[in-house]
C-alpha cells in the first residue's frame, strides 16, 4: 500500500509539473528551455508544494542532495531568478574544480566527488586533492553567502554498516569542517552519513561500488535569498 501510495504521489506531482511545462510552450518560442527557466517552472501553479512533493518521493525518508534541492525550490519568477544566480556559481565552479561533478538541479547544484579523490581507503582524512578541490568549494560559497550547504556521505556495500555509517558521517564531516576553516560560515551546513543505504551503481561491481563511495554536495536558497527572490529584489 505504502508503494502504491508513493506511485501515485509522484504521478500526481508529474501531471502538474508537466502541466506547468505545457502551459509555459504555448506562450514562448520552440527553443530548448534552459535550466535557468526549468528552475522557474518547477512549482510554478504547485508552489513549493510540488517541489516538496518530488523532493520527497525522489528522496525517500532520508532525502538525496537532488531531493533536498528539489524540495526546497520556490518555483516560478523567484525561482528563475534564484536559477540565474545558481547559473554563475556553477559555472565558477565547473571551471574551479577539476576533481569533482557539477551539476545544475533545479533551482540548486549538486556536487559529487567521488571518494577516491577525497580519501584514502578506510579514512577520512583530506587528500591535498580534495582540499585544493574543497577550497575552490569554500571561496565560491564564501562569494554567494546566500545559499545553505548539506554534505552527504554515501559508501559501497562491503563491510557492515557498523563500519559503514560512522565513516560516511566522519567523511561528509571531514568535508564540512575543511570549508569551515576556509571562512564559511558553519551554521549554513547540514551533514549526514548515509552509509550504504542509497547506492547509485550496483554494487556487486568493482565500478559499481567505486561509484558509490562519493560525498554529495547540495546548494541551495537560503529563506533569506527566497524571500528576497519571491520579491523581486535580486
Amino acid at each position: 500500500m505504502k508503494t502504491l501510495r508513493s506511485y501515485f504521489t509522484l504521478l500526481l506531482a508529474l501531471l502538474l509539473l508537466g502541466g506547468n511545462f505545457a502551459q509555459a510552450q504555448t506562450t514562448t518560442t520552440k527553443k530548448p528551455m534552459s535550466k535557468t527557466v526549468k528552475g522557474g517552472l518547477l512549482g510554478a501553479g504547485g508552489g513549493a508544494v510540488v517541489g516538496g512533493v518530488l523532493g520527497r518521493v525522489i528522496g525517500g525518508k532520508n532525502s538525496t542532495a537532488g531531493g533536498a534541492i528539489i524540495g526546497a525550490a520556490v518555483g516560478g519568477a523567484g525561482g528563475a531568478l534564484i536559477g540565474r544566480r545558481m547559473d554563475k556559481q556553477a559555472a565558477e565552479l565547473k571551471r574551479e574544480m577539476a576533481g569533482a561533478k557539477v551539476e545544475r538541479v533545479g533551482e540548486g547544484i549538486k556536487i559529487t566527488f567521488d571518494s577516491g579523490i577525497l580519501f584514502a581507503k578506510n579514512s577520512a582524512a583530506l587528500t591535498s586533492t580534495a582540499e585544493e578541490n574543497i577550497n575552490e568549494l569554500a571561496q565560491t560559497l564564501i562569494k554567494y553567502g546566500d545559499t545553505n550547504v548539506l554534505v552527504e556521505g554515501h559508501t559501497d556495500n562491503t563491510g557492515t554498516d557498523a563500519i559503514n555509517n560512522p565513516l560516511s558521517q566522519r567523511r561528509a564531516q571531514a568535508v564540512a569542517n575543511y570549508a569551515q576553516q576556509q571562512g564559511v560560515d558553519a551554521s549554513r551546513f547540514t551533514v549526514k552519513g548515509y552509509g550504504s543505504t542509497q547506492p547509485i551503481a550496483d554494487n556487486s561491481t568493482e565500478a559499481g561500488r567505486v561509484a558509490n563511495r562519493r560525498v554529495e554536495i547540495a546548494i541551495y536558497a537560503n529563506e533569506k535569498l527566497k524571500k528576497a527572490a519571491e520579491k523581486g529584489t535580486i
